[in-house]
């Protein structure tokens, strides 16, 4: 059975799907990713869509979870990509590793629809190189065994 990491952000909208695809794209074949959210808005962000198809990454089949999926099930990792789900994240049982990594909330970036989108496309950059590095690290860390 694969280690699951679980990216947490508060509304599971944005940022949190955007690392999972990444992370998912990069390394799913060394652990079960998955996202949540503290206070899920319900829907991923139709620009968070676009931008990761722009990238090659289809998230269309992703839903907006709770973190309270998650509480019964064992999880190795937990990522928070947001200053608030970094407070309200829970203490999971067993010996789980915690990175806070927070990127601004696209979601909420004013200004015009290319701007905004804009906004998303730098986020999603971002994220990508966090995860991939990330990604490569785990890679690297299962052929030594570790």
């Amino acid at each position: 059975m694969k280690p699951t990491v679980l990216i947490l952000c508060t509304g599971n909208s944005c940022r949190s799907h955007m690392a999972e695809g990444f992370l998912r794209a990069a390394a799913g074949e060394l652990v079960n990713v998955q996202s949540a959210g503290s206070n899920p808005t319900g829907f991923v962000h139709p620009l968070a869509i676009k931008v990761m198809a722009e990238a090659g990454i289809d998230i269309s089949g992703h839903r907006s979870k709770h973190l309270e999926e998650f509480l019964g099930q064992p999880v190795h990792t937990v990522i928070t990509v947001c200053g608030n789900a970094d407070q309200a994240c829970p203490i999971f049982p067993g010996r789980v590793n915690r990175h806070h990594w927070p990127f601004d909330d696209p979601a909420k970036a004013p200004g015009s629809e290319e701007e905004i989108l804009t906004c998303f496309r730098r986020v999603r950059d971002e994220m990508r190189r966090v995860f991939e590095a990330y990604a490569t690290g785990l890679r690297d860390s299962s052929e030594m065994g570790i």
